[in-house]
């Protein structure tokens, strides 16, 4: 099978809860590699939490990997969009990263403007209710350690808890309104782990889904339009199929000088050094 290699102006992912047991962050990864863009959107809770010593190799990889994507020489715009999990942690992370880190990102393709943001703002039970909210994380977080192998029950329990809450609803319904004030005709948002299309009074709404459930979703804006695609592992894998060529590109620019990146936040090196980043020849560059 011959994957397709077609360049899309925006590629979106969002929720890949970085540090949680049910994280896809491999499969990101991958996806990523298989796929060329002008512009990567990281729509909000990248993270789970504050805790990095819930990160695992993999996850060290895809940040790896977003550092790589980065560099000025790909001409790729990198965004990250902040989320509800990722408060307190975007001031370190985009530098060790490199990107830019925005409440929310518009921009203009095709004659419409287009505005990304996490979604958690049309939340009311988060807004209203803070500390609850972070201890169910908790609670969520250490049910993964002790569910099931392939983790159902928690993503289950992650699909229960968005149904009851109606949160797909209220985030598309609270986001349109916010393109109306905004005057965008496309809005974006994650948080609500659904992958989402809506459309309303000539405004049209997309939720990218997440990377935490067993089909993790991502969304691509290109001259036909806006599209919800689903990971397919086992396409991924497909035998023979043909891959865009990033290996070279990231052996050619794996390490960013220091005109390119200027000096990285010291609390974001040591970050880097307690992760093992720089011992591994695949994260060359990442956090130097």
């Amino acid at each position: 099978m011959v994957m397709s290699i077609a360049l899309y102006d925006t590629l979106i992912l969002s929720d890949l809860h970085l540090g949680s047991e049910v994280s896809r962050a491999e499969d990101a990864t991958r996806m990523l590699k298989e796929n060329r863009f002008r512009r990567l959107i990281l729509l909000g809770d990248i993270f789970s939490d504050l805790n990095f010593r819930r990160l695992t190799k993999e996850h060290w990889k895809f940040l790896g990997y977003i550092r790589k994507l980065s560099n000025p020489k790909r001409g790729i715009e990198v965004v990250w969009v902040e989320g509800n999990h990722d408060q307190g942690l975007t001031a370190v992370m985009s530098h060790l990263v490199g990107v830019k880190v925005f409440e929310e990102y518009a921009w203009e393709f095709a004659g419409e403007r287009h505005l990304a943001i996490h979604g958690h703002q049309f939340d009311r039970f988060l807004v209203n209710n803070w500390l609850l909210s972070n201890l169910n994380t908790f609670v969520h977080l250490q049910m993964q350690k002790l569910d099931f192998k392939g983790k159902w029950f928690s993503r289950l329990v992650d699909r229960l808890g968005t149904r009851w809450l109606r949160l797909s609803a209220k985030v598309a319904s609270g986001a349109i309104s916010h393109a109306r004030l905004r005057q965008v005709q496309r809005i974006f948002c994650g948080h609500t782990h659904v992958a989402l299309y809506r459309e309303r009074d000539g405004i049209q709404y997309y939720n990218a889904g997440s990377w935490t459930d067993a089909t993790p979703t991502y969304l691509t804006v290109d001259a036909e339009g806006v599209r919800i695609h689903e990971f397919n592992e086992h396409e991924f894998h497909e035998p023979g199929s043909h891959e865009p060529d990033h290996e070279s590109d990231e052996r050619a620019d794996d390490r960013d000088s220091s005109e390119e990146r200027g000096e990285t936040d010291s609390a974001a090196a040591g970050v880097a050094g307690k992760s093992g980043l720089r011992e591994d020849a695949e994260y060359e560059g990442v956090g130097s």
